[in-house]
């Protein structure tokens, strides 16, 4: 059952088209993978997901629901969260308040209680500093709660902002490229952590990420895109041997025999 559908999706930006005609399904449960070349339209096409972009044509559903039209926040409410391929969290706040913005959605006392600190806004800001440290510990960054973001490593901060996501108790993560400026070992660790999001948290999570070897080891679906359209889609030893994604990544002179 698909979790995800996107139809005919296609974003153009003057006069380049940055993503063309796509068509995706995302199983739910699944950990998939869009990959391809600088300038293949992934970002952007995460952009179209998640209501940054509103898409020229083409439709987006979770579920049944059509995204089309909904700003970020709300499609936040449906169940998708993301983070980014540049990291963006709130560098002068601490550890805890970072995640604690996850939680802006369940908090219920409205303006005026937040002005006068009445016994609601207190019991809320409790509740979220208790579910802030929840997702802290989950991630391993429980022991940092009081530091200023900033003073983080950068897999530590590539953790909190996954831990932030996950405050908001998505269906769908989608993760731009959470291996960024890892080296082996935390990549590694991230591989394992993205496995065991998925099963305790009945999560379904797309990924886009340069790390092939990653990608190869951690994906069920693989999608390609290339110059905004997509070229291929498959499990990952299709993808390995599909002669479009070669000539995509390393040009037609690959494929060609001398």
């Amino acid at each position: 059952m698909s979790i995800l559908t996107v139809s005919n999706l296609t974003k153009q930006f003057g006069g380049l088209v940055a993503v063309n005609s796509v068509d995706m399904a995302v199983e739910k449960g699944s950990i998939t993978a869009v990959i391809g070349p600088n300038g293949a339209g992934k970002t952007t096409f995460f952009n179209l997901i998640t209501g940054v972009y509103q898409p020229d044509k083409g439709n987006v559903q979770l579920g049944s629901t059509s995204l089309v039209g909904l700003k970020p926040h709300e499609i936040s409410r449906h169940g998708i969260a993301r983070t980014f391929q540049n990291i963006r969290l709130f560098s002068n706040i601490t550890v805890l308040e970072n995640v604690m913005v996850g939680l802006h959605k369940q908090f219920r006392a409205g303006i005026v209680g937040t002005l006068f600190q009445t016994k609601k806004v207190r019991e809320e800001e409790r509740l979220a500093q208790e579910e802030a440290y929840h997702w802290l510990e989950y991630v391993g960054l429980a022991q940092h709660l009081n530091e200023d973001a900033q003073n983080l490593s950068y897999g530590a901060q590539r953790r909190l902002e996954i831990a932030r996501a996950l405050a908001t108790k998505p269906k769908l993560l989608l993760l731009d490229e959470p291996a960024a400026g890892m080296n082996p070992r935390e990549t590694r660790e991230l591989t394992e952590f993205i496995h065991r999001m998925r099963e305790d948290l009945d999560l379904t999570i797309v990924l886009i990420e340069h790390d092939m070897k990653l990608v190869m080891e951690i994906s069920e679906q693989i999608f390609v895109l290339d110059h905004g359209e997509k070229i291929a889609e498959g499990k990952p030893a299709e993808i390995r041997n599909n002669v479009k994604v070669i000539e995509a990544y390393l040009g037609k002179s690959a494929v060609t025999p001398a």
